[in-house]
């Protein structure tokens, strides 16, 4: 493989994987907002008027 396709793939495989990794942490270790949790029951769907 040439130079170019050695920096191509490392560049994309280096990407992709950052990307993975940002996402993990996000969903992991991410802000939880107690306050916008929601059941079934909170749902109108006014289909009961």
């Amino acid at each position: 493989m040439t130079l170019g396709g050695w920096i191509t793939l490392i560049l994309s495989v280096g990407f992709v994987t950052t990307l993975f990794t940002w996402c993990i942490v996000r969903v992991l270790w991410g802000r939880r907002p107690l306050d916008h949790l929601h059941g079934l029951e909170d749902i109108d769907t006014r289909d009961r008027e």
